[in-house]
């Protein structure tokens, strides 16, 4: 069934203890800090983590309070910008190719290779019928780290409201420790906000393979929570062991 935004809730569920689920995050954290532990040394998966979602919808704290508990050896983070020069003269998938995780190791990409289906599109860089053939393009490629490289792809899109989207642009004005991250281009592309919802909605139609898990993202918190459990649930069922002592 097809992925409507507006369907989903934006907000943690009302029956949702903060501070409970506070807690439970903090012990979901312990545990898949000895998931990435045993992922690193056992070096049979690799772990591609993607983060997608409007602007200001807390893609940077996830990467901080998720993922950077964990041993700094095991887990790398990549942010996508604009492409460089040198990017634009290649295909579009080659500065992605070379930055996904050798086996045991975990990389999170903020921002992704669906940045070329997105942005691209809205602003009509690209047309309909490029950008298609760009998520067949993704297709294959997941495909391809799934199948020959044992790459496990978790791909998360941050649910973010437009409401709360205005408040942290409002927070980026008012709060010292957030001046740096104040763009001022970031209320024209606010403007797009139903261009980015569609744009988006056929990512998740025509790129489901691995499937897209929506986030809830207007509260830190739960946003914390749904990603800390997706990430320990999905870990626990790979066939990972710790290795023998080789014998002499």
């Amino acid at each position: 069934m097809p992925i409507s935004l507006s369907d989903i809730s934006t907000r943690a569920p009302k029956d949702m203890d903060k501070e409970a689920t506070k807690a439970k995050t903090a012990s979901l954290l312990e545990q898949l800090d000895e998931l990435q532990n045993l992922l690193y040394a056992s070096a049979k998966y690799a772990i591609l983590v993607i983060m997608q979602g409007m602007d200001a919808s807390g893609k940077d704290g996830a990467v901080k309070h998720v993922f950077g508990p964990l041993n700094p050896l095991g887990v790398s983070a990549k942010a996508f910008k604009a492409p460089t020069e040198e990017e634009l003269s290649h295909d579009f998938l080659w500065r992605i190719h070379k930055n996904v995780p050798a086996k045991g190791m975990m990389q999170i990409f903020n921002r992704s290779q669906y940045e070329d289906v997105l942005i691209t599109r809205v602003h009509q860089w690209i047309d309909d019928k490029t950008a298609h053939r760009r998520m067949k393009e993704i297709n294959h490629f997941e495909s391809l780290l799934q199948q020959s490289a044992n790459t496990v792809i978790l791909k998360f899109y941050l649910h973010i409201s437009k409401d709360e989207q205005t408040e942290r642009f409002k927070e980026r004005l008012t709060d010292d420790r957030k001046h740096w991250k104040f763009n001022p281009n970031d209320a024209k592309e606010a403007e797009l906000w139903d261009e980015y919802r569609k744009a988006y909605e056929d990512c998740f139609a025509h790129c489901d393979n691995p499937p897209w898990i929506i986030v809830p993202a207007d509260q830190n918190w739960y946003k914390e929570y749904v990603i800390a459990s997706t990430m320990v649930e999905t870990l626990s069922k790979l066939d990972m062991k710790y290795p023998a002592l080789k014998k002499e």
